[in-house]
């Protein structure tokens, strides 16, 4: 399961690069298909993180977790609060509306 988490934390990050580099006129494109590949990473990582047992009591918990130390290693620093608020809702159990990613 991990290695699915990573594999689509690969295909965010390579989003991400292919944004940061992106003209005006592919500016929304690249955008879009970034926070697509995002929130299929964060579908992966609520995955992973339901099958841990036990589980993190607090999302301080959560981050201290060594993988996903690994993870947070890989990401570029502006993502960081990006994760830090996901990865607070896998831990209280909720789930943000599809609508709510894409907006």
């Amino acid at each position: 399961m991990s290695e699915e988490v990573e594999q689509a934390l690969d295909a965010a990050l390579r989003r991400w690069k292919a944004m940061a580099g992106s003209e005006m006129d592919e500016a929304e494109e690249a955008a879009d298909g970034f926070e697509h590949a995002f929130y299929a990473f964060i579908d992966k990582l609520r995955l992973w993180y339901e099958q841990l047992e036990p589980k993190p009591a607090s999302l301080d918990d959560a981050l201290r977790l060594p993988f996903v130390e690994h993870i947070i290693s890989k990401l570029p620093d502006p993502l960081y609060l990006n994760l830090e608020t996901e990865l607070e809702l896998i831990v209280e159990r909720k789930l943000r509306i599809d609508d709510e990613k894409y907006d």
